[in-house]
């Protein structure tokens, strides 16, 4: 596939934290442009590359908004469009593709997505460059993030424009490992699973023997790499994203046993390092944790997210074609149906605001808490919980999928559901709304699971047929007319 040059481009410096205890990321400002020469020649270069990567995920044209909160989650069917074909996402929540700003937007998604790619494989090679200053632990950490990134956007870019699960023979997406301007072919489902299974494999083993959550001796580290883990593709977030690749491809018993694996090093050891949030936490009324912190494996670290996702998308004063809200009021509509047990911590991201008379049913996930918590500036896109649903489903007995089911529900401060075979996907479907509501994974649960019948997001109650073809966003013209004229 034919890139832009592949030049590393830096976003504003984002600055972590604001307490005296913590530093800065990196200090680049966009107008920056290092050379390959500069940057590579010392590990505080490699660093500051790998920063960059970070930097871009929370762009509007990835993880920023259409492929966590925006797009994504609107196909998944969230949100209301009061029936309006004015809502400027109207079409997207039809799920039609055809018109020029659909394509737009997902062409935007596709070139970004591949452009950073193509940067992750320029910090790969150089990490595997005779000439590397690299040393341990370093070494295995950078590239391990590297290749981890690298799997992940080629992962949603698969699950976005290739085929549906019972299809992986179907041609899918150009797998890039080279930051050279070139086509490469399009691979089959199948084999752009085989390769992105390979890189995440690599990547945990490198990540077993360098990450600081995992070091003994964490002096081998800066202060920033051993307190941030969290913002960046770390062992714990690379080993879920194994497994839910695993439950894509259908291989139930390795997605059962890595999540498994998952749960057990990050919980069950002599140090719990993701503990569930505390109902302190999750019902302070200072600063609520709403997204549940403690427990997110990898997030990205979006210092614009009041701006570029509460703003933009949620807040109760917007007209009614811009906000993202469900369907119905408070007490009577989406909200009350899909919230079984009120005292759910999760039920709790939902209030209502009286504009001009009216109330407007608003969502509160991403709203600041306060002026100096980071919690203001965490977009979750790897959670432990996913870990418990994904043993659920792939467990062999229905008691064992019952324990993991409620293991989550009772950690949400909810009642436990005995759960039947025949009910336990539509059960599964309804945690998965809830916990990953503004994280862009319900749509690919109804495609994974090949669901033909969802819940109408536009409407307070009821459902809507889904034509599978719907789950597969048709190749960006851009890619197509460049295979046409090679």
């Amino acid at each position: 596939m034919k890139k832009e040059k592949s030049i590393l481009k830096y976003a504003l410096a984002i600055i972590l934290f604001s307490l005296s205890s913590c530093e800065s990321w990196i200090n680049v400002t966009p107008t920056d442009r290092l050379s390959e020469e500069m940057l590579f020649d010392s590990k505080e270069g490699f660093v500051k590359a790998l920063n960059g990567i970070y930097i871009e995920l929370n762009t509007s044209q990835l993880y920023g908004q259409n492929l966590s909160v925006g797009a994504v989650d609107i196909m998944g069917q969230y949100y209301t469009y009061n029936g309006s074909s004015t809502h400027r996402f109207y079409k997207i929540a039809i799920l039609d593709y055809s018109d020029s700003s659909e394509k737009a937007l997902f062409d935007a998604m596709w070139k970004k997505c591949y452009n950073v790619i193509a940067n992750c494989n320029t910090i790969i090679e150089k990490c595997e460059a005779p000439e590397s200053p690299l040393t341990e632990p370093y070494a295995s950490m950078i590239k391990g993030e590297a290749i981890a990134l690298r799997a992940m956007l080629h992962f949603d870019m698969l699950r976005l424009f290739g085929p549906l699960t019972s299809e992986l023979d179907k041609a899918g997406i150009p797998y890039q490992t080279s930051s050279k301007q070139e086509v490469t072919p399009l691979l089959s489902g199948t084999k752009v699973m085989e390769r992105i299974t390979a890189d995440l494999k690599v990547a945990v083993d490198l990540l077993a023997t360098s990450d600081p959550y995992l070091a003994e001796d964490k002096s081998l580290y800066s202060e920033v790499d051993v307190n941030n883990r969290q913002y960046r593709l770390n062992y714990f977030a690379a080993k879920a994203l194994l497994a839910r690749v695993y439950l894509w491809e259908g291989n139930k018993p390795k997605a059962y046993q890595t999540a498994n694996e998952v749960i057990d090093e990050a919980q069950k050891g002599a140090k719990v390092i993701f503990p569930f949030v505390t109902n302190s936490a999750a019902t302070s009324t200072s600063a609520p944790d709403r997204v549940f912190s403690s427990e997110v494996l990898f997030a990205a670290y979006n210092s614009l997210r009041e701006k570029d996702i509460q703003s933009e998308l949620f807040i109760p004063t917007l007209e009614p074609n811009y906000r993202f809200t469900f369907a119905g009021s408070l007490n009577s509509g989406r909200v009350d149906e899909l919230y079984d047990d009120k005292n759910d911590y999760r039920y709790k991201i939902w209030a209502t605001y009286n504009n001009n008379g009216s109330e407007v049913l608003y969502h509160r996930k991403f709203e600041n808490v306060n002026s100096s918590s980071t919690l203001n500036y965490m977009v979750p896109m790897i959670r432990l919980s996913e870990m418990y649903l994904i043993a659920a489903e792939c467990a062999n007995t229905i008691e064992d999928a019952s324990s993991y089911f409620n293991q989550l529900r009772n950690a949400r401060n909810c009642i436990s559901l005995k759960l039947t075979e025949d009910g336990l996907i539509n059960a599964l479907a309804a945690e998965y709304r809830k916990e990953m509501l503004g994280e862009g994974q319900i749509f690919f649960f109804y495609k994974r699971q090949r669901m033909v019948n969802i819940p109408n997001g536009d409407k307070a109650s009821g459902t809507m047929n889904v034509d599978l073809a719907k789950y597969v966003i048709p190749l960006p013209d851009s890619e197509t007319s460049e295979r046409t004229n090679e």
